[in-house]
């Protein structure tokens, strides 16, 4: 077989080219395919012997990236289908529009918790009965959750368009801003990972991340009117808590100081560990804060700051020391 003939049509020519040089052509053993196949083969087996994989499954075990994106398309459509939907949508035809899209996306996600469920089983050397009715559980609680996401969504739409001195009209800061499409997909996560299905819920923060450069893990729990302005860089852990009305710049980490290990050296997993920001919060551009810490209500925290200590209400922390300092003016960025 070669390598013409191995790939899809659409990437093949149509017919050896006349000006082509003969001995241009590739084949198997121009290439070492057999080899290479071979060795990538052992790979995997090395691999899934080392993790105790089983040798055969009746097909993919795994939740797919790229459908999943497919699904939060439709989603991101059919909570915002006149500006985030197709551009021929009409008013007089939303409900169906919406509908339609969500019975596509809804039962496409069903697919994929069901590929959840079922690894998840399998790790556990379960046999993976009863998946099916867990799976229709949950994605119908996610779908029944999904006028409250949109609620939630029109305060961070809100709380952008207020908190940005360059945001010209609330349409632009959800057609346009980084910060508010990691938010959509974040609230959509967060819920995924409270119903029970972590991979699933890791993945859609993940296309975020991939799309923005903002990771948010999906277990954080964050509150009303959040604003992420610019956002690149930004990194907000598994267990950060966030109030309401945040606003947070790009280069911002809310991580975790250290990381508790068990007697063979491995680190343990859960734990409270990251920031708990209280309502009215300022974090300004590359500001770091580690550790189970609380920076309270109305707390302003300056750029490229260090912080692993906790700090009152309506503090104002400068970079020059990193102290409780109420006097001093912060300079925002942006706008």
């Amino acid at each position: 077989m070669s390598i013409d003939e191995a790939a899809p049509a659409v990437l093949r020519p149509a017919s050896a080219s006349a000006d082509r040089h003969p001995d241009a052509s590739l084949d198997d053993a121009t290439l070492d395919l057999r080899d290479i196949v071979a060795q990538l083969r052992h790979a995997r087996e090395r691999w899934r012997s080392a993790q105790d994989r089983p040798r055969e499954t009746s097909g993919r075990e795994l939740p797919s990236r790229e459908v999943l994106a497919g699904i939060l398309a439709g989603l991101r459509g059919a909570l915002f289908p006149m500006r985030l939907g197709p551009p021929d949508l009409r008013q007089e035809n939303e409900d169906y529009f919406v509908g339609h899209t969500l019975e596509t996306a809804l039962h496409a996600l069903l697919g994929q918790v069901r590929l959840e469920l079922g690894y998840q089983a399998r790790s556990r050397t379960e046999a993976g009965r009863g998946v099916d009715g867990q799976a229709l559980r949950i994605v119908r609680e996610f779908g029944a959750a999904l006028p409250a996401i949109r609620e939630l969504l029109d305060t961070d739409v809100l709380a952008a368009y207020r908190g940005d001195p360059a945001a010209r009209s609330v349409d632009e800061v959800l057609l346009c801003y980084p910060g508010l499409h990691a938010v959509i997909h974040h609230r959509v996560a967060h819920r995924l990972h409270e119903l029970g299905v972590p991979l699933l819920a890791r993945i859609v923060a993940e296309l975020a991340h991939g799309d923005t450069g903002i990771d948010i893990h999906p277990g954080a729990r964050i509150g009303s009117h959040f604003f992420i302005d610019h956002g690149t860089g930004v990194v907000i852990g598994e267990t950060a808590v966030i109030g309401r009305n945040v606003r947070i710049y790009q280069a911002v980490t809310l991580g975790a100081k250290r990381f508790e290990v068990d007697g063979e050296g491995q680190l343990k997993k859960g734990g409270a560990r990251h920031p708990i920001v209280e309502d009215d919060v300022v974090i300004y551009a590359g500001a770091t804060v580690l550790g189970r810490v609380t920076i309270g209500r109305g707390a302003s925290i300056g750029g490229n700051v260090w912080l692993t200590h906790g700090v009152p209400a309506g503090s104002r922390i400068a970079q020059a020391n990193a102290l409780d300092d109420r006097v001093v003016d912060q300079a925002g960025v942006g706008g």
